[in-house]
């Protein structure tokens, strides 16, 4: 039994899908004028590790992750840089596509874009003036926060509050067209020089809400069962995105809320973003250290934890996953002399058996990525101790190789296997056997150093010598 965390009620709660076996999940994807920072990729990667986890127990995911190709931002970068808002969000959804593939995230059942869904935005928002609780003001329309009476119940904050606090903000050129300054943009009207739709209003575009509630209906439905995202849209985005699509359809939106932590900077823990320039762009970092290692960084913490970016955060997941692929590794060696099966092989199994158990357990706990590694490191631990048995089953290394696959893909990690070595370097590794057979133990250290400074590293077991890359 899956628990969820929901937001909505904050409260964990049993996952119970509205159709048997089938997860209709919607997360907010990026706004495309940049690359990816490291807590974006956060949000990506989370909510990635749960649709496998989601898979991994048997559900078929209809996952939707949009775009959004309409935005100042876009429009900004547009201008600085001469091209279109096109142009710009072609080049940043491509460069999203590589850096999360890098990351082993895989590729949303659908991404949807604001561009292609204008006609459906337009028809949504006539939906709301038509039924009142929306106007339009000045070529703008804003939807009516006081129609939704339960507007603020996914971040917790009555409507008599959140009004307080909009009447004390500075007021703008904005706000002057509004009813109440709650109210917010469906619609707004287009300004001189920017891209633009035409509407019943006149020319325009989106407001910033509108988009998710329109792609999140079409494709999945009135109600949906999980809608996901960073902690920082659950308001005003989130909230937003409830109160206008409830009051066009009349049904419960989302019935699961999911939002992920922010990843951190520096000593005072500070939000990664761009707004405050302290960020990592993923397109940049991969270019350094292995992408796996920052994948494996970025799943193997609960989703709703901070998680803090430290160069030691990475020394230790690159430990780690260095760790796994040598088991992996050193498992492919041993397959060579394994006999095919022993006597002890169901007892054996039934052992790693029970650590997938006490795994799904962990994990079905509201996704918890930080205890469900903890007990896949035991998993490891058990997995090398029966390598160093003299004589091992063929069956027992096959079923943990296909296992390991399986689980640590979860977190998108899989087996990197060896490259077969060149005919020179397997010439020197056949000498330097035959010089310790002969005990010149002089050669052999010399042939030793060779190879490490050629990044080939060997290693002396009792099954005899083996080489890894590093």
């Amino acid at each position: 039994m899956i628990q969820v965390y929901n937001t909505l009620t904050r409260q964990k709660e049993e996952f119970k899908p509205l159709e048997p076996g089938i997860v209709k999940m919607y997360v907010c994807g990026p706004t495309v004028y940049n690359y990816i920072h490291i807590g974006n990729a956060r949000s990506t990667v989370a909510f990635d590790t749960i649709r496998r986890y989601f898979e991994y127990r048997g559900y078929d995911v209809n996952y939707v992750s949009n775009f959004t190709d309409v935005d100042d931002k876009i429009i900004k970068a547009a201008n600085e840089t001469g091209m279109t808002p096109e142009e710009v969000s072609k080049k940043y959804i491509e460069a999203f596509y590589e850096d999360t593939a890098a990351l082993n995230v895989k590729k949303a059942t659908l991404n949807p874009t604001v561009m292609n869904t204008m006609d459906d935005i337009i028809a949504f928002v006539e939906a709301l003036v038509e039924k009142e609780a929306a106007y339009e003001s000045g070529g703008d329309v804003y939807f009516i926060t006081e129609k939704f009476k339960d507007y603020g119940k996914l971040s917790d904050q009555s409507i008599q509050d959140l009004q307080v606090g909009a009447s004390q903000r500075t007021e703008s050129a904005d706000d002057a067209k509004k009813r109440n300054p709650l109210d917010f943009a469906l619609w707004k009207s287009a300004k001189p020089g920017e891209i633009s739709w035409d509407s019943p209003w006149g020319k325009g575009r989106p407001g910033w809400h509108i988009e998710c509630s329109v792609m999140a209906t079409k494709h999945l439905g009135d109600t949906i069962d999980i809608h996901g995202g960073g902690q920082d849209l659950a308001f005003p985005h989130h909230e937003n995105e409830i109160a206008q699509s409830e009051s066009k359809t009349g049904h419960p939106f989302a019935r699961y809320w999911m939002h992920n932590a922010f990843v951190t900077m520096g000593e005072d823990g500070e939000k990664m973003s761009k707004s405050l320039g302290n960020f990592v762009l993923v397109h940049d970092i991969i270019k350094e250290i292995d992408p796996q290692i920052l994948r494996f960084f970025l799943a193997s913490a609960h989703y709703r934890r901070p998680l803090k970016f430290s160069e030691s955060s990475l020394q230790e997941a690159t430990a780690n996953v260095s760790k796994i692929q040598t088991t992996f590794s050193n498992t492919r060696y041993r397959l060579e002399q394994a006999v095919e099966s022993l006597e002890d092989d169901q007892d054996v199994w039934a052992s790693f058996e029970a650590l997938e158990g006490k795994f799904q357990e962990e994990m079905d706990d509201d996704f918890n990525a930080a205890n469900g590694m903890t007990v896949l490191y035991q998993f490891v631990k058990e997995w090398n101790v029966y390598l160093e048995r003299e004589i091992v089953s063929r069956v027992i290394l096959e079923k943990l190789l296909e296992k390991a696959e399986q689980l640590f893909a979860i977190f998108g990690m899989k087996e990197v296997q060896e490259e077969l070595v060149d005919d020179d370097i397997q010439a020197l590794i056949d000498e330097r056997l035959e010089a310790r057979k002969a005990k010149n133990f002089a050669r052999s250290d010399e042939i030793r150093e060779l190879l490490k400074a050629q990044g080939i590293v060997l290693e002396d077991t009792a099954q005899g010598t083996r080489w890894r890359r590093v």
